[in-house]
């Protein structure tokens, strides 16, 4: 299972045991049931999924939101399933930053460019338009998993 939280200590999963490097037919099962987390800590997790020639199985448990829904998005086609009682959301990136004037404008303009890379990575995985993905994050966005099976998130409930 991803631990609870996707924080920099979470880049050590999966360990080189879990990648079936050995045995690249052997299927991965990943179990999600967290709130999201660092938006850095989850890219690193979903390029190695995609790295990874096995083919990764993922599951909601309860919860997967934020960065946690595009790995779910991202396991194996057919693949991708949730509980009938869990929660899915999407939402846009956000950050906390302070300090001078053009400190800001520089993390402003990295924070829309995460925005577009997530939009991107959000629509190849859903089949969903860049335009729908995005009126979609612009606020919370809570699924049901049927409401995410049919907006693309999951393959089956």
């Amino acid at each position: 299972m991803v631990p609870s939280t996707m924080t920099p200590p979470t880049l050590s999963w999966p360990s080189s045991s879990s990648l079936n490097l050995k045995t690249p037919s052997k299927p991965i099962h990943m179990y999600l049931n967290y709130p999201g987390g660092l938006v850095t800590a989850g890219l690193a997790i979903y390029d190695t999924m995609q790295y990874i020639k096995s083919p990764i199985n993922t599951i909601c448990l309860r919860q997967a939101a934020s960065m946690a829904s595009l790995l779910l998005a991202a396991g194996a086609k057919g693949e991708s399933r949730s509980l009938p009682n869990a929660t899915i959301m999407i939402h846009q990136p956000s950050c906390g930053y302070s300090g001078q004037a053009r400190d800001l404008t520089i993390h402003t303009k990295q924070i829309v460019r995460v925005w577009d890379a997530l939009n991107a990575l959000y629509s190849k995985n859903t089949g969903q338009s860049v335009d729908v993905i995005q009126k979609n994050m612009d606020r919370d966005c809570f699924m049901t998993p049927e409401e995410a099976k049919e907006f693309g998130l999951i393959d089956e409930v």
